[in-house]
């Protein structure tokens, strides 16, 4: 089996290989931050610098793949992941240079590398536990992610199995409470009759419809859809202080070895670190800011009680998506 499975992200690294013609002049980002979240502020970027940006979009865990199998050839000045599983596989893969203290200041060291100080977070999602409220109100809502297997919840939660954000979840509760316990929890759950979902957007349709009354997504989705309906019949809220449910994941990046510009890069990364496009990422993402200099946006906690909700976990420990990924196979969720 593990072989079959190196021959796998063999095969995926290989079909991802990026072909980059590069300018001599312009930067180059590998980036598993979608399209249409980080290109304005990219944008804003290249017209304040003059500087030319050539972004390569993908998934975070094949760019990482693609990375790792082009070594000292790559043509990658940057990675921007959307998780910090990856950068630490990178980071523990040693094709990070060391970030400089000044910018490290700027991030509380929760949510940068703080190992080998080579990478660092430019916003910052939450799992929350999102609640249909036409069905529940806020007090019947479980006080713990492990509640959720209990009878009364039979066939009434939503999870995505195959979505990146809930494997790093699952990564996160095997580090926080053993392989064990997450794998009961897992199974406990698929025979509660917990609903599958592609992605996080489904499971907001779902309790909205009725068809679930409590699922598992990333924060910052229903505040996607409460931006057009402020009615939208879904709510959420954490689960109690430093429950697994709560994990704080981050989309941060790194310089890599390979750049040609390292100062260019790292004019970028902080720039990606500014208060104008902190701002962007709290007022038009919906995502956590990772300094205090933003207008705090009302539907979002500050900065410090997210810190407080979230449990106690290094986010470069999040890189055993392998071994996240064998045990949903187990399971049979994947």
């Amino acid at each position: 089996m593990k072989r079959k499975f190196k021959v796998i992200l063999t095969i995926i690294s290989a079909c991802v290989l990026i072909n980059v013609v590069k300018a001599a002049d312009e930067l180059v980002i590998y980036s598993g931050r979608s399209k249409s979240l980080v290109e304005p502020i990219i944008k804003k970027f290249e017209q304040e610098n003059t500087i030319k940006v050539n972004v390569k979009y993908g998934n975070t865990a094949q760019l990482a793949l693609t990375l790792m199998e082009e070594g000292n050839k790559s043509p990658a000045d940057l990675f921007w992941a959307q998780d910090g599983g990856a950068l630490g596989v990178i980071s523990k893969n040693k094709q990070f240079t060391l970030l400089p203290p000044e910018t490290l200041s700027l991030v509380p060291k929760k949510f940068q590398g703080a190992s080998n100080q080579d990478w660092i977070a430019t916003s910052i999602r939450a799992r929350v536990i999102a609640y249909a409220t036409e069905h529940l109100q806020a007090k019947d809502v479980p006080s713990s992610v492990f509640d959720l297997t209990a009878p009364k919840w039979e066939g009434r939660v939503g999870w995505a199995p195959r979505n990146a954000s809930f494997q790093s979840f699952v990564t996160g509760m095997r580090v926080l409470v053993g392989e064990e316990k997450t794998e009961s929890w897992l199974r406990a759950m698929k025979d509660n009759k917990t609903k599958n979902y592609p992605k996080n957007t489904p499971i907001i349709q779902a309790l909205a419809a009725g068809e679930i009354h409590l699922g598992l997504p990333n924060h910052y989705y229903l505040l996607r859809f409460k931006k057009s309906n402020a009615k939208f019949p879904v709510e959420q809220k954490f689960f109690q202080s430093g429950d697994p449910g709560n994990l704080v994941n981050v989309a941060g990046i790194g310089v890599l070895k390979t750049s040609q510009h390292p100062k260019m890069a790292q004019k970028l990364v902080n720039y990606l670190l500014s208060a104008k496009a902190q701002q962007y990422f709290s007022s038009q993402v919906f995502e956590y800011a990772v300094t205090d200099e933003t207008i705090p946006n009302p539907q979002l906690l500050p900065l410090d009680e997210l810190v407080k909700q979230s449990p106690s976990i290094d986010l470069g420990q999040l890189d055993d998506t392998e071994g996240t990924l064998k045990l949903l196979q187990r399971v049979g969720l994947l």
